[in-house]
C-alpha cells in the first residue's frame, strides 16, 4: 500500500471533510429532534444512519491511507471496511424500496442512498485487493470509490436536511388548521 503515500493531501482533505459533515449531521439532527421520533424510526434507520456510516467509512479509509506505514493489517482493515460497507449499503438499498410510495422519496433516492454507495464499497473492496497484488491503478480506483461515496453522501445529507424541513413545515401547517 505504499502507493497511497502520493495521495496524502487527497485523503487528508477527504477525511477532514467527512469529519466536518458528520459533525454537521449531528447538529442538524439535534435541531430536527422533533422529527426523529419512534414513529419515524424506520426512516431514520434507512436514510440518516447509513449516511453517518458512509461518512465514517470515508473517514476510516482516509485514516488508513494516511497511516505512516501500510502493511497486512492496513489491507485487512481496508477490505473489512469495504465488506461492512457492502452489507450496510445492501440493506439500505432494500429498505429504500419500502419508502417509494412516500411522496417525499423520489426515484433518485434508490440510487443515491442505495446503489451508488453499494458500488463505491465494491470499488473500495476491489481496490484493497488490487493494492495487495500491487496493480498500478489500484490507488486511483480507491480514490475514485471514496470520492464517489463522499459526493453522493453530501447530496444525501442535503436531501435529509430538506426532508426534515419539509416534514416540519407540513406538520406546522396541520397544527394551524386545527
Amino acid at each position: 500500500m505504499n502507493a497511497l503515500h502520493d495521495w496524502h493531501e487527497f485523503y487528508f482533505m477527504l477525511g477532514g471533510g467527512a469529519t466536518a459533515l458528520v459533525a454537521l449531521l449531528f447538529v442538524a439532527t439535534s435541531i430536527g429532534v422533533g422529527f426523529f421520533t419512534h414513529r419515524n424510526q424506520a426512516g431514520t434507520r434507512t436514510f440518516t444512519s447509513p449516511v453517518i456510516v458512509h461518512f465514517s467509512g470515508v473517514l476510516l479509509v482516509s485514516a488508513l491511507a494516511l497511516a505512516p506505514a501500510h502493511g497486512y493489517v492496513s489491507l485487512v482493515a481496508l477490505i473489512l471496511t469495504g465488506i461492512v460497507g457492502i452489507i450496510v449499503a445492501g440493506i439500505t438499498t432494500i429498505h429504500v424500496f419500502d419508502f417509494l410510495g412516500d411522496n417525499m422519496v423520489e426515484t433518485i433516492d434508490q440510487y443515491a442512498y442505495g446503489f451508488i454507495p453499494l458500488a463505491a464499497y465494491v470499488g473500495i473492496t476491489a481496490a484493497a485487493i488490487l493494492l495487495a497484488v500491487q496493480w498500478e491503478w489500484a490507488p486511483e480506483l480507491l480514490a475514485g470509490s471514496v470520492l464517489a461515496q463522499m459526493l453522493v453522501n453530501i447530496r444525501n445529507a442535503w436531501d435529509l436536511v430538506l426532508s426534515v424541513v419539509r416534514r416540519q413545515s407540513i406538520r406546522e401547517q396541520r397544527k394551524r388548521r386545527r
